[in-house]
């Protein structure tokens, strides 16, 4: 028997359907990746699964008992505290005594002797809130999860603080665990860990992500959410992509019928008012329902026409850096780091989360300032910077007056070319060109930002995790401008 089940559901927002009429089912051991353009609806579907969201119409058909724990895109930035208290909330009720008693045995092992009287007061609480399975489970946890529970969250990685979120979902034992973007964010070592966890984890898994490598290692089975219809794919990314443009061929020869068909049969009803009074009623409402089946279609949305805008030619030499140190406070991020920059250089910046990789970006850039050393900047530079925590975009504006400040036109390749032109090619409609940036997902606001560093000729490009939430044909575009970029 399926875990649970979509039977005709139908979902929307008051725009097009994200879901019409949509089946869907899981079984249990599947590891489901859920793939489709940004703002087709994907998180949507991820919030029906959890009941945050309620089908317009269909039936959703749950297992008596299933548990469904989430893993969000973002670690909110309002949580803080210790890691074990963190993870001991995915119980609920009994989390407070649990996160207490955690404490107080801490306190007691570091000879607070009040501490040590406390713990012996909350015996009999904790036998009889069964809290000793619960602190085991835990425990059990911290030590598969590597991770410290008297660590505070907020001293933490960005990859740290993704490992304690998965790890409270995981502690309350889900049937269904719901990951969206896992490894957004993550250093190279953090999503080797996931895939190597989540490959070897029993449970069922359903996740939305854009990682073509990670989605190949994890997924037994991928669904597509296009145009409000849920198709499957057995087996990993790969096999979608043999599968794919067939369905797409498929689709455009149907179409082709259809409007054949539809044209026909216009042609038809125009003789036939002028040739004789009586007509084929039938065939006359056969053609309105056509008419009207035509006018639902929801056509395939094109791709993103990326173009990086390139500025003359830099010197040959971008930066000379010399024994540079960066520091955050008392803590060397950077020492005595010399590199030269010539013109044409691609360069990949790694290294693990919290590390100083963007820190050193910036004093590169003249952002900031180096504790030692010095930086010679070359001649005619023309610097793009693209900013992973997106703090170019003004939250409150449209997505239209961050690109264009007020102005019309936008000056692309050395031609005049429409603001709202210009974003169509970066897929924002008329409509969400208008629409302000905080209520746009973190795909279009990649999209946006990609935009605004593009509007701009440049001869040097700086990108701070470009590719997070971008759209696998985002992604694959992007790849190949960077590659055709003559800059550096």
């Amino acid at each position: 028997m399926s875990l649970l089940s979509f039977r005709a559901v139908s979902l929307s927002f008051g725009g097009p359907f994200l879901l019409n009429q949509a089946d869907f089912s899981l079984e249990r051991g599947e590891r489901v990746c859920i793939l489709g353009r940004n703002g087709e609806g994907k998180s949507s579907l991820l919030k029906l699964l959890t009941g945050e969201n309620n089908a317009d119409s269909g039936e959703i058909s749950r297992q008596q008992g299933l548990v469904v724990a989430s893993l969000s895109q973002e670690v909110p930035h309002t949580l803080t505290g210790d890691v074990f208290d963190i993870i001991a909330e995915g119980f609920g009720q009994s989390a407070k005594l649990l996160q207490n008693y955690h404490h107080q045995s801490h306190a007691c092992e570091l000879g607070d002797m009040d501490a040590c009287m406390e713990l012996g007061n909350m015996q009999s609480d904790m036998d009889a809130q069964n809290c000793w399975a619960l602190q085991h489970k835990v425990e059990q946890i911290l030590s598969r999860m590597e991770l410290d529970g008297n660590a505070a969250l907020e001293s933490l990685s960005g990859g740290r603080k993704r490992r304690v979120m998965l790890a409270r979902a995981l502690v309350q034992e889900p049937d269904i665990l719901l990951l969206d973007e896992p490894t957004n964010h993550l250093d190279v070592a953090s999503i080797q860990w996931l895939e190597n966890f989540l490959a070897s984890y029993n449970g069922t898994v359903i996740f939305i992500s854009h990682d073509r490598a990670f989605i190949d290692r994890i997924a037994t089975r991928v669904v597509e959410l296009d145009r409000g219809i849920l198709r499957s794919f057995v087996g990993s990314y790969s096999q979608y992509m043999i599968e794919k443009p067939q369905l797409l061929e498929d689709e455009a020869k149907q179409n082709s019928v259809f409007d054949k068909k539809l044209a026909e049969e216009e042609v038809w009803i125009r003789q036939g008012i002028k040739a004789r009074r009586t007509r084929n009623e039938g065939r006359v409402r056969a053609l309105i329902e056509l008419r009207k089946e035509r006018a639902e279609r929801r056509e395939r949305v094109g791709n993103a026409q990326v173009v990086i805008q390139e500025a003359e030619k830099s010197g040959k030499l971008v930066f000379d850096i010399k024994n540079i140190s960066v520091k955050a406070g008392d803590k060397t991020l950077v020492q005595n780091f010399s590199a030269m920059v010539m013109r044409g250089d691609k360069i990949g910046l790694l290294g693990e989360n919290g590390i100083g990789k963007t820190s050193l970006i910036r004093v590169i850039l003249g952002e900031n300032q180096a504790s030692q050393g010095s930086i010679q900047v070359g001649t005619k530079l023309e610097v793009a910077y693209f900013d992973q925590l997106r703090n170019q975009l003004d939250e409150e504006k449209t997505v239209l007056e961050n690109i264009a400040h007020g102005s019309d036109f936008l000056e692309i390749n050395g031609e005049r070319k429409h603001a709202l032109s210009y974003l169509q090619d970066f897929l924002f409609s008329p409509q969400r060109a208008r629409t302000p940036v905080k209520a746009l997902s973190g795909g279009e606001r990649n999209r946006v930002l990609l935009a605004r560093l593009f509007s701009k000729p440049s001869n040097v490009l700086v990108m701070d995790e470009p590719t997070n939430d971008l759209g696998i044909e985002t992604l694959e575009l992007l790849e190949e401008r960077l590659m055709a970029y003559q800059g550096t």
